[in-house]
């Protein structure tokens, strides 16, 4: 399976616009032989927009431009993960990343952790992880840029027996350690791909550090972007991820008993 990541600069001119630019760069994504494009958090309407401008432009799932971003995906014979403001059916808006198949929604996702000022002033946190979904013979769950920076998250996922982590974001300077390091780790510790796709340019106050990536399950890069507007390609292979879970005994080792609450463990010798 061929994943493609996009990195981009912040939508800044409209929906009309950024669909635009989407359908274009999933249609190079498909030419080079990608099944899947993955876009930056919140990529169709910008991240750092402040909460009215992000209110303004929420939709729920089964508005019209859900219908337009599915049509992209149909034609260019790709599937699409975007990310987005969406309104839930409580009015609440959600910071979503939207998988979209070749026939429709496949999976959905709210960030759940909210990093900083700007998310919570935009945001409700989302009430629960991804689902794991399947595609093209593949075990799939999402993340959105944060949460990739708590390990339990990724933990959680693959001890749900998840293939590969998908990752939307929009990390700033100078944070470049969670791209660098964070996210390779996130893949060696629990073997398996993590795609993260981030922002470059400037949003209001942010300046975005690029560097997306695309990580092996032994925490390898496959494909990293530099600072600039960038599309990655890599291939993930079953037979890596069952090598690397082969040698990799880390799930097997764990000692859970060692991580609960302090009354249920023993004093030391």
């Amino acid at each position: 399976l061929r994943i493609a990541a996009w990195q981009c600069e912040p939508a800044a001119d409209g929906l009309d616009k950024a669909l635009a630019r989407l359908e274009a760069v999933a249609s190079q994504a498909a030419a080079e032989g990608a099944d899947l494009l993955v876009t930056p958090e919140m990529y169709v309407s910008g991240y750092n927009i402040g909460a009215q401008a992000v209110r303004d432009g929420a939709w729920s799932l089964s508005s019209a431009p859900m219908g337009r971003i599915g049509g992209i995906a149909e034609a260019q014979g790709i599937a699409i993960l975007v990310g987005l403001p969406e309104r839930g059916d409580d009015d609440a808006v959600y910071n979503t990343a939207v998988f979209f198949g070749r026939g429709g929604i496949v999976a959905s996702y709210r960030k759940t952790h909210l990093f900083g000022a700007v998310d919570r002033a935009q945001f409700r946190a989302g009430p629960c992880l991804s689902a794991p979904f399947e595609f093209e013979g593949w075990r799939f769950a999402l993340a959105i840029c944060y949460d990739i920076e708590f390990p339990e998250l990724a933990r959680a996922y693959a001890r749900d027996g998840v293939d590969a982590i998908l990752v939307p974001t929009a990390n700033m300077l100078p944070f470049d350690g969670v791209a660098t390091r964070l996210v390779p780790a996130r893949a060696e510790e629990n073997s398996v791909y993590v795609v993260y796709a981030n922002y470059t340019g400037a949003e209001g106050e942010f300046t975005y550090c690029g560097l997306s990536c695309i990580c092996a399950p032994n925490g390898e890069d496959l494909a990293r972007a530099g600072r600039g507007a960038e599309l990655i390609t890599a291939d993930l292979d079953h037979g890596t991820l069952d090598r690397v879970r082969r040698a990799v005994t880390y799930f097997d080792d764990l000692r859970p008993d060692l991580y609960g609450p302090k009354e249920n463990q023993g004093e030391g010798a």
